[in-house]
């Protein structure tokens, strides 16, 4: 059985997180291990508490977890808790799937900017597939020094430090009724696009349930482009779900 290694926050609600992430693994069949960077209570409308986890303790859960097929990174906090994972990683060939959490939905900040910029130093290059929605990707350009700049420079830039492949997530798109999303590739000038319908609801943890399903499915072995394939079918289904469960 293959095994992906979630890093990120707990959320005791469920929405997000690394309960989130596990969730949406048992789909594929894989075995799942766990490194909390935080502690958090939040939900739909709040985030009420935020304990992070110390960076020490952190690289500690990453080593005990063991070998593992593929790692997701979500929500890390702090500048200690990158520096931890740019350890770990370092010892680390397979695929790394990073949704960057920098906020929570209800604007909360999640990663300080000390965190932001010790990640885009040193954790970026390490990344198989960055999956930044819009408002996370403004903010890596304004660490990268490209703010402003149209989507592909801005995707351009993150690449030249070491990112091989960017997933641009079109959920704060102003498109009406469809969703797309956009996956830039090294060996493409042009990115793969994506499209979905966009549902008429709010879910909380999308980024972390899209993100985990592509990790899940890279360790089963899919390409790139089908790890995404198969993560928004995923995702696509968990929509279906809510929906049918909210009418009943």
């Amino acid at each position: 059985m293959k095994t992906v290694l979630f890093v990120g926050g707990l959320d005791s609600s469920g929405g997000a997180g690394l309960l989130r992430d596990c969730a949406a693994a048992a789909e594929f069949g894989v075995r799942t291990k766990i490194a909390a960077t935080a502690v958090t209570a939040q939900t739909d409308g709040a985030l009420s508490a935020l304990y992070p986890v110390p960076g020490p303790v952190v690289a500690r859960q990453i080593e005990a977890a063991g070998a593992v097929d593929a790692v997701k990174v979500g929500m890390l906090s702090m500048a200690g808790v990158v520096s931890a994972l740019d350890g770990a990683l370092s010892r680390y060939a397979g695929p790394v799937v990073l949704d960057p959490v920098l906020a929570a939905s209800s604007g909360a900040s999640l990663l300080t900017l000390g965190g932001i910029a010790l990640l885009v130093e040193r954790v970026l290059p390490r990344v198989t597939l960055l999956t930044p929605n819009r408002p996370e990707l403004a903010v890596l350009a304004s660490a990268l020094g490209v703010s402003g700049a149209a989507e592909a420079e801005i995707v351009a830039a993150i690449m030249a430090r070491g990112t091989a492949a960017v997933l641009v997530k079109g959920g704060h798109d102003s498109t009406p009724a469809r969703c797309e999303d956009r996956l830039y590739l090294r060996a493409s000038a042009d990115p793969l696009r994506f499209e979905g319908p966009r549902h008429p609801l709010s879910l909380r943890g999308t980024g972390c349930h899209l993100a985990s399903a592509i990790a899940s499915a890279l360790a089963l072995g899919a390409d790139l482009p089908e790890a995404v394939r198969q993560g928004r079918a995923s995702l696509e289904r968990r929509f279906r779900t809510e929906m049918a469960s909210r009418a009943a």
